[in-house]
């Protein structure tokens, strides 16, 4: 199973994450998130970015999410990737999340498909239904 890691600003992620466990009725294993603060600094924050993907990544790659690329928690994700094993996308909102825990159990490559087209597809204008 593919690991899941959020590195957001402040507590985002970890609101994220108690979101999609009221929506499953339970917490998902292998998912954690690091909230950067304006007061961090990221580089500081390196090392235990490093120990926490570690926590999550058992063998079979992790997604990192995070929320605005180019800010200081997607420029941290940045300096985690290896192509293949760990990936990352930007602009996590709820619909990613939970997509990204229904598919990863497959393959990186269809998780990182399904988790972007989660996020964009929860985008709706209601006033069309």
């Amino acid at each position: 199973m593919i690991g899941i890691f959020l590195i957001t600003h402040s507590s985002y992620g970890e609101s994220l994450i108690q979101c999609a466990c009221h929506v499953l009725n339970h917490r998902p294993p292998q998912i954690v998130q690091l909230g950067i603060s304006a007061q961090d600094d990221p580089l500081d924050s390196l090392p235990l970015a490093h120990n926490m993907l570690k926590l999550v990544d058992t063998g079979d790659g992790a997604l990192i999410m995070t929320d605005v690329f180019g800010a200081s928690p997607a420029n941290m994700a940045m300096k985690l990737l290896i192509p293949g094993r760990v990936e990352a996308v930007a602009g996590v909102n709820l619909p990613m999340l939970l997509r990204a825990l229904t598919y990863r159990d497959k393959d990186m490559e269809t998780l990182v498909t399904r988790a972007i087209s989660g996020g964009r597809d929860g985008v709706v204008n209601m006033s069309k239904y």
